[in-house]
């Protein structure tokens, strides 16, 4: 099977799922995010240490996004390859069932071994089924 990966679908894919992830955190959800991470409750020496990794944390992220969006784009084209043809709907398709396969049953077992609670849990899954909806589409549009 031949695959040719758009690099530059990968890369905006990626800043897509930066971007979402930026708007989840900082706007649509921050404070039940803070709350239920218990970011709250630091002092002020740990909310500066914090805030010093922030930088190296967010560029860890994005190399993250990257290899989630490269391996996203060689699903949905693997897909397409069988089908022949590379369409929305399929990488739509894509995104979900990578998503509920993988993302949102991994996730569970935070909420089951009790270190997350469900809230945080929704808060999470939401964003990542946001995201690789976004990501599907854009790499299955751009290919």
């Amino acid at each position: 099977m031949d695959i040719h990966i758009n690099y530059l679908a990968v890369l905006v894919a990626a800043v897509v799922y930066f971007f979402i992830g930026f708007l989840w955190y900082s706007v649509l959800f921050m404070k039940p995010y803070v709350k239920e991470m218990g970011l709250d409750k630091l002092n002020k020496k740990e909310h500066e240490a914090a805030k010093k990794r922030m930088g190296r944390s967010m560029a860890i992220n994005f190399v993250a996004n990257l290899l989630a969006a490269y391996c996203l784009a060689h699903l949905v084209l693997s897909g397409s390859s069988f089908y022949h043809t590379v369409s929305v709907t399929a990488g739509l398709q894509s995104g979900f069932w990578v998503f509920l396969g993988f993302i949102a049953t991994s996730s569970l077992n935070r909420v089951i071994w009790g270190t997350d609670s469900l809230k945080l849990y929704l808060i999470n899954s939401s964003y990542f089924l946001v995201s690789f909806l976004s990501m599907g589409a854009i790499l299955a549009l751009w290919q």
